[in-house]
């Protein structure tokens, strides 16, 4: 029996959850800042929140936030992909 579907499978679930676990950070720290923003103490540290946020983001999308949000993604998705196979590299190598 060959062990590269389950390279495939394993590789396919590592860069899936490292590309969802940025998101999924940057997601709730603007979700945060919108909620600190709705209380009328801290509008200015909600708001000043979110723009800094977006602007990150938007220096890693040239401009866009929302392509910024993708690259991040992207990024870390390949960066797992990359560590799984060096470990399954490693795996077989020792195992």
């Amino acid at each position: 029996m060959s062990i590269f579907p389950n390279f495939l499978r394993s590789l396919l679930l590592t860069s899936l959850l490292s590309f969802i676990a940025p998101l999924l950070l940057i997601g709730a720290g603007l979700t945060g800042c919108a909620l600190i923003g709705l209380v009328p103490a801290l509008q200015g540290v909600g708001h000043a929140g979110e723009d800094l946020i977006l602007q990150f983001l938007a220096t890693f999308g040239s401009g866009c936030p929302l392509q910024g949000f993708l690259v991040i993604g992207l990024a870390f998705g390949l960066v797992g992909a990359l560590f799984d196979t060096y470990a399954a590299y490693q795996h077989s190598r020792w195992g």
